[in-house]
């Protein structure tokens, strides 16, 4: 299998390589040549195999040709060391929990993966060569990145977060691990940090001098294992041939969402998707309006989505062959304040008594607002990230929250972090440290 830059101006390369490289030399997101289905009795006899046999059949297509059979199953192994439970609300309403890892958020199969794979190429170099990983964050990508990647040899990675717009335990999550992990607290938004890790990957001059890589969901080995999370719940809905099903994701940069597409493209049968935004909503403005408008991010209390200018879109759009009317036949999209938020938080807690995060509640108001209009439709929700996360907001509607240890044990730790306001001081942090 190799890997294309979207942009079209750079040459095909591996999946070793297009995980190293991060983005194409030509600012390109890489995407995979071609999509293999999987096979009808694989699909239909999902419910006889484990996440691990699961995953390895879904990812090997796009990994095989790189990574012996032995290892990729062990890296999988690895990954998969925690649960992924379907909660259901009623009959028609899920949540699928994807905060079960170690950072207590969805993106530690996608950092876990990543830093394994990259880990079994450096190994085998015959090159001594060290790697810089980047990571913008807005909220929970940092804190799973820090600790997918904390103590891999040949490995440094350097977290950008904008100052004052993640909370306390997420910031205490990736500035508190020390040794090769090193967070720079940016004096802007989200927008900012990943703008600044975009353009150090066009910058000769640091390019010639520091290998980098990037471990947003830009980057191939971060972004595929996303789609495990579908095959997963799919099983478990143990759904009839009759029964239509639809996924509601919280979506800032939409590489979860995209990642659900790909899913579907290789053959699992998911009616619809549901991109269930914040007041950060350029995606579903351009769905209605064919207009595609990024604006600068606005900070909410759903803060992993104030993405002004969603990366994966890119990715969405390839996947349907830059055809709108197909897009919008498969993706439905809606937007949420955060008093609309907050009303989603309370209902769900008096209602069904699930405490959710931020994120889960944006994702439920977006199945009751798509229920309206497909009301025969089996619905999960992505639930990102473990409540307590967000304690500042959810403990004013419960006394019920439950502090796991992942979360209490960072706490009290000490915050490092150093402070920049621009593109050239990012660079010569990384020059000169």
């Amino acid at each position: 299998m190799s890997f294309y830059s979207l942009n079209g101006k750079s040459p095909n390369v591996s999946f070793k390589d297009a995980l190293i490289n991060g983005l194409a030399p030509d600012k390109g997101l890489y995407f995979p040549e071609k999509i293999n289905k999987l096979s009808e009795d694989f699909i239909n006899n999902i419910g006889n195999y484990s996440n691990q046999e699961i995953a390895y059949e879904c990812i090997n297509q796009f990994v095989g040709q790189d990574i012996t059979e032995k290892y990729l199953r062990k890296i999988i192994d690895e990954v998969l060391s925690f649960d992924f439970p379907l909660v259901k609300l009623n009959n028609q309403i899920s949540f699928l929990e994807l905060f079960h890892g170690p950072t207590m958020a969805f993106k530690d199969v996608g950092a876990r993966f990543m830093s394994r794979c990259l880990a079994y190429f450096l190994n085998g170099s015959k090159e001594n060569t060290e790697v810089t990983v980047l990571v913008a964050t807005s909220g929970d990508t940092g804190g799973a990145v820090a600790s997918g990647f904390y103590k891999v040899k040949g490995i440094k990675v350097v977290i950008l977060y904008p100052k004052g717009k993640v909370t306390s335990v997420q910031e205490k999550q990736l500035t508190t691990l020390g040794e090769n992990i090193t967070a720079l607290e940016v004096d802007g938004t989200f927008d900012d940090c990943q703008a600044m890790v975009k353009t150090a990957f066009l910058d000769k001059d640091l390019l010639n001098k520091i290998k980098l890589t990037s471990a947003n969901s830009i980057n191939i080995g971060r972004w595929l294992p996303q789609m495990f999370y579908f095959f997963f719940s799919y099983r478990d809905l143990k759904l009839s041939n009759l029964d239509k099903v639809a996924y509601s994701v919280p979506s800032g940069n939409f590489g979860n969402i995209c990642a659900g597409m790909l899913a579907k493209e290789m053959g699992l049968p998911i009616g619809k998707f549901i991109a269930s935004n914040n007041i950060n909503d350029v995606v579903h403005r351009y769905l209605n309006t064919k207009i595609y408008d990024s604006k600068p991010s606005i900070q909410t209390i759903s803060n992993a989505m104030d993405v002004g200018d969603p990366s994966n879109f890119i990715r969405i759009s390839n996947l349907y062959k830059n055809d709108f009317n197909s897009i919008k036949e498969n993706l439905y999209t809606c937007s949420f304040t955060d008093d609309e938020t907050v009303y989603g938080i309370k209902e769900l807690i008096n209602k069904f008594n699930y405490i959710p995060d931020p994120h889960g509640a944006v994702g439920y108001l977006g199945v009751n607002d798509f229920l309206k209009s497909y009301p025969d439709y089996k619905c999960v929700i992505l639930e990102t990230a473990h409540p307590s996360k967000f304690s500042e907001i959810i403990s004013l509607y419960t006394n019920n929250l439950e502090i796991p240890s992942q979360i209490s044990s960072v706490i009290d730790k000490k915050k490092e972090s150093v402070n920049i306001d621009s593109y050239l001081a990012f660079k010569n942090y990384l020059l000169n440290r």
